[in-house]
């Protein structure tokens, strides 16, 4: 959603970062962080006092304490007097806000500013200083930090594995996130699905005529006016939940959120599935790509687990099934093990999700999706919980709008996207029997009968073309002359290079 000139702002950005010796990506991007959120603090703050001015209304800064602290007071200053006043004054003041007692300070209580020299900051301040926002309507503060995380997927910021955001969006769409529910990520990592859900709450929920769309497609000026304000403090303050451990995730996942004007973000340093987080019914939907392939301490495992394993990809399914309300739904990324493992935890859980939930679809992803970090084989599975399984939808998805290969070239950014959530939605009035097509309905009681198998191998019907081959004497025969004809024309070549 961000026009050229902007985009190449940020890649300056970066280049400047990985020029002055910031080469851990995730390092480069809690410092751009705290540099963007002290650059939106004083924009904020100077929007507010001339709302406030008005309407004849008295304002208080939230420089009132730390006038020198505001960005215009110092961007224009030397490398080394600006170096020593952001580290020394400007950084404990953002390090400090919102006092001592909330989630913000909390997180940040440790965090270092570590921009090594005052030519660095002054670049970065500049480039940051330069980004023009033309459309004050866009929520193009956020886009810019969304652009900025995206960025560690190309090629040379081998950073954090993040979930493509147009896949994250599927997820989203499919799981539909109403407003005055609970939305919760356990593994957020950047945020990416807590933004989407947000995004998609506001969409749904914004007159028609207020919805604008970009060149690329892209809607914006979610204003959500159809919400009331006190549904809207519930989405900014008690509506989304994520959890992650690891501190740098967590510090850039509250910096996402707060660019995208969600005030006070329920986000948690905890390891879910420990004995520090508590399982109990209380989530409406849950949206998540939880780690593969990893595996946790049996004295650290929470007792609530019934499934015995170490796997975290089982786990967590169990921790989602376990964490929602009667009735809620999830969309989760797993790898495609879980789908056909015939150890015992991959059957019981299985079991879980088609008997103690209705399993609403199986999409079968390419294994490019999540290139260049892996090229393993992944699904997205959508399910209610409390409710029985009847025909389970599968989709064998072919593409998804980029190039499968390292490089994840743009194609139409959408594949076979929109007729997945097409087909979604009209399952329950559509059939979807034809099992050579990309999408068909299997019914609970042949996939109980499969061992609880959700593979789409297992009931796709594959068309073989009947080939017909000549009889072996006849090719033998052919053969025969081929190589005859050969050495001849040899022979012939042999005269002439002799004559």
């Amino acid at each position: 959603m961000l026009d050229s000139e902007l985009k190449s702002k940020i890649n300056q950005l970066w280049d400047k970062f990985w020029s002055g010796g910031i080469s851990n990506p995730l390092i480069a991007i809690e410092q751009m962080s705290y540099l963007m959120f002290m650059k939106r603090l004083s924009d904020n703050d100077n929007m507010n006092k001339n709302k406030a001015m008005l309407i004849g209304e008295e304002y208080t800064s939230i420089f009132e304490d730390c006038n020198d602290c505001d960005w215009s007071f110092w961007k224009d200053k030397s490398a080394d007097n600006m170096l020593s006043h952001v580290r020394d004054k400007v950084f404990p003041f953002l390090r400090d806000m919102g006092g001592d007692g909330s989630l913000y300070s909390r997180y940040m209580k440790d965090a270092v500013f570590s921009i090594p020299t005052g030519t660095l900051l002054v670049e970065a301040v500049n480039i940051i200083e330069d980004m023009h926002i033309k459309d004050q309507n866009r929520d193009t503060q956020g886009d810019l930090y969304e652009y900025l995380l995206s960025e560690l997927t190309t090629s040379g910021k081998n950073g954090q594995f993040r979930t493509p955001r147009h896949i994250i969006k599927m997820i989203v769409e499919l799981t539909n996130p109403k407003i005055g529910e609970t939305i919760c990520d356990p593994a957020c990592g950047t945020a990416g699905f807590l933004i989407n859900a947000y995004h998609h709450i506001l969409k749904s929920n914004t007159s028609l005529e207020l919805i604008k769309t970009d060149d690329e497609g892209n809607m914006y000026n979610l204003r959500g006016d159809k919400i009331s304000k006190d549904d809207f403090q519930f989405l900014k303050n008690n509506a989304l939940f994520g959890y992650d451990f690891d501190q740098t995730m967590v510090r850039i996942s509250l910096m996402n959120l707060m660019m995208h004007g969600i005030s006070n973000p329920q986000i948690d340093q905890l390891n879910t599935l420990s004995t520090r987080f508590t399982q109990k019914e209380q989530f409406d939907v849950i949206l998540a790509n939880p780690p593969f392939k990893g595996s946790i301490n049996k004295e650290e495992l929470n007792e609530d687990f019934t499934v015995t394993t170490t796997k975290t990809e089982i786990l967590f399914l169990e921790l989602m099934y376990n964490n929602l309300n009667i009735g809620g739904r999830c969309g989760v990324v797993v790898p495609q093990g879980i789908l056909f493992g015939n150890s015992k935890a991959h059957k019981s859980i299985r079991k879980v999700l088609l008997e103690d939930c209705r399993m609403d679809a199986v999409i079968s992803m390419p294994s490019g999706v999540f290139k260049p970090y892996a090229g393993v084989a992944t699904a997205v599975l959508i399910f209610t919980k409390g409710e029985s399984t009847g025909n389970v939808m599968f989709y064998d998805m072919e593409a998804d709008g980029f190039s499968l290969d390292d490089k994840r070239n743009f194609i139409d950014g959408k594949g076979d996207i929109p007729d997945i959530i097409e087909k979604f939605n009209s399952r329950f009035e559509e059939k979807f029997e034809n099992r050579k097509e990309k999408c068909f309905m299997v019914p609970f009681n042949e996939i109980k009968e499969n061992d609880f198998g959700l593979s789409i191998s297992n009931y796709k019907e594959i068309e073989h073309e009947e080939i017909e081959y000549e009889a072996p004497v006849i090719l033998k025969e052919k053969i025969m002359n081929l190589e005859n004809k050969i050495m001849e024309e040899l022979n012939d070549l042999d005269s002439l290079l002799k004559n």
